[in-house]
């Protein structure tokens, strides 16, 4: 699958939607009625208008066409060089492959063909604005290129300082997903605005390639901030692997393809430091790492190996020799999921980033937005997290929330606590 391509003939039919980047051109005056028996030519819309200047260098060209299509769209620079650029799903604009450089002049032509085979051509030149001196939001992308993740994985941008609500559309415009083969997802945002996911309504399919486009750069959020950065990555699905642990039995049950492979003893949080209920993805994962917590009400500071972070606020599963007789029988640790080295090595071997983990029966439910938490609700309530309306087909809830085991058909995020335990 190719993230970019040149833009020459595009047979599509264009929503008659304009973006709201400045004025316009149209072929005629409105409600002007073409000659008795002849046929009309396309109306034919484009943005920014001819001569605008202070575009911003997130600026894309929008078109609106009634009586036909869009067929031909070419950008250009100041120096004749071709911007390439993409349709958005919706048609309702071409979105530059790369930000635009600021002070530059810009030229788009766009053809426009009806049904009787007439054309109508309109040609936009803009400038870009300055590099913007508003301070930049800060903007994270977890999710690598060249990596290979695990089925659960959700696409997650991190902000800092959080989004308010009246600038999460424009921000989620601007977050691209494809995927190969084709599992429509949406963006959803935690409350407080400091991180969006996407997801599907069900686990990625093993083998898909995932390609994300974070295009920020430069876009003006609310009324004294822009975007920080444009950030792309591309990555696949890998094999299909979740955790299930259950505090009532202190296992914890490996599954692959849906199927248990191994159980694991397992020493959970003690009461006064339990550990999260609910479902959680894999965000990292250590060798060797360092639990310091000087300045809590508990604190210490231990080496531990083979540790797999779950939430922000400090859960892991990590090997734990120091409690080994403790496993399967009582909880003892600050929070993480203690296991034996040995099996704590094998999972490391096992897991990837992006594998579900799911946690039940202990004494405190899994808040929002402490680690990855996506697939901790279900479909109907993610969906209305969207700042955008969410496309007919992805509308209806599963007719059931799929198995952990089953194979599918950003203040910021908290900075990382090292709680550990």
């Amino acid at each position: 699958m190719k993230l970019r391509r040149r833009l020459t003939v595009l047979a599509v039919t264009i929503a008659a939607t304009p973006l709201a980047l400045g004025g316009c051109t149209a072929d005629r005056k409105p409600g002007a009625a073409p000659a008795e028996g002849r046929a009309a030519p396309p109306e034919l819309t484009v943005t920014p208008a001819d001569r605008t200047r202070d575009v911003p260098v997130s600026a894309e060209v929008g078109t609106a066409v009634k009586g036909g299509r869009v067929t031909a769209v070419r950008i250009t620079d100041d120096k004749g060089a071709q911007v390439r650029a993409e349709p958005r799903e919706d048609g309702s604009g071409w979105v530059p492959s790369a930000p635009l450089q600021p002070r530059r002049t810009y030229t788009a032509e766009v053809t426009a063909t009806g049904d009787s085979g007439k054309t109508t051509t309109r040609k936009t030149t803009f400038t870009t604005m300055p590099k913007p001196t508003k301070p930049a939001i800060t903007s994270t992308l977890y999710f690598a290129g060249n990596r290979t993740y695990g089925t659960a994985m959700p696409v997650t941008v991190a902000f800092d300082p959080p989004i308010p609500k009246e600038a999460r559309a424009d921000v989620q415009r601007r977050l691209f997903v494809k995927t190969d083969p084709p599992q429509p997802g949406v963006w959803s945002w935690v409350a407080d605005g400091s991180q969006v996911y996407y997801r599907a309504p069900d686990f990625w399919r093993p083998g898909t390639t995932i390609t994300v486009r974070a295009g920020l750069e430069g876009l003006p959020i609310g009324k004294d901030k822009v975007g920080d950065d444009d950030r792309t990555a591309t990555s696949k699905i890998g094999r299909q692997t979740s955790l299930e642990i259950d505090n009532s039995t202190k296992q914890m049950s490996v599954l692959r393809d849906g199927k248990v492979v191994r159980k694991i003893p397992v020493s959970l949080g003690k009461p006064s430091t339990p550990t999260s209920s609910g479902k959680m993805v894999i965000m990292e994962k250590h060798e060797q790492t360092t639990f310091d917590t000087r300045g809590s009400a508990d604190p210490y500071v231990v080496d531990v190996e083979d540790a797999q972070r779950l939430t922000w606020g400090g859960e892991f599963i990590h090997g734990a020799p120091w409690s080994e007789g403790d496993q399967g029988n009582i909880n003892v640790s600050h929070g993480c999921t203690n296991v034996a080295a040995a099996a704590a090595d094998w999972l490391m071997g096992v897991t990837q980033v992006g594998d579900l983990v799911t946690i039940k029966g202990t004494e405190v439910e899994l808040t929002e937005g402490n680690g990855w938490t996506a697939w901790n609700v279900s479909w109907d309530a993610y969906v209305k997290g969207s700042a955008l309306p969410v496309p007919a087909g992805l509308r209806p809830a599963p007719t059931h929330a799929p198995h952990p085991g089953a194979v599918a058909g950003g203040s910021p995020a908290p900075a990382p606590s090292v709680r550990g335990g």
